[in-house]
């Protein structure tokens, strides 16, 4: 592949509990682990939360652009990416994650939604990164 963009962001301090910047500046968060997890929790983020937010923003691209595709206009809509994290069931030690995408999309039936939604899946970056690797479900809102 040839890469048209690369983007850069260095985790420092304690991991979950620490801090992350992107090269360019603009990303700049403290972490901090959810009470779920063990954890303070607080106002900070955390590696679910970023991860959840890329996807639903690729996710929405890649929904926008199977739709223009085919001649379809969308308005007012809306992907909502759940990112779980848990522990390995197959008895080896380390943790998982799996994604629950959720689309609001007015104006269109189910059955083209869902149809809209397969092909968003099969275009998205992200989609394709996790395909095969962590449970992924696809709703209708």
């Amino acid at each position: 592949m040839s890469a048209i963009y690369t983007a850069s962001a260095t985790a420092t301090g304690d991991g979950r509990n620490g801090h992350v910047r992107s090269s360019d500046g603009v990303l700049d968060l403290d972490l901090a682990v959810p009470k779920e997890m063990g954890g303070a929790g607080g106002d900070h983020t955390n590696p679910e939360q970023l991860f959840a937010a890329g996807y639903a923003a690729c996710f929405h691209s890649a929904l926008k652009l199977v739709a223009r595709s085919r001649k379809i206009t969308l308005t007012d809509t809306a992907i909502t990416v759940d990112v779980g994290i848990g522990p390995k069931t197959d008895g080896t030690p380390g943790f998982v994650l799996d994604v629950a995408i959720e689309a609001e999309i007015p104006g269109l039936d189910e059955a083209q939604t869902r149809e809209l939604l397969e092909a968003a899946h099969q275009v998205c970056p992200y989609s394709n990164a996790t395909r095969g690797n962590i449970d992924v479900k696809l709703t209708v809102a």
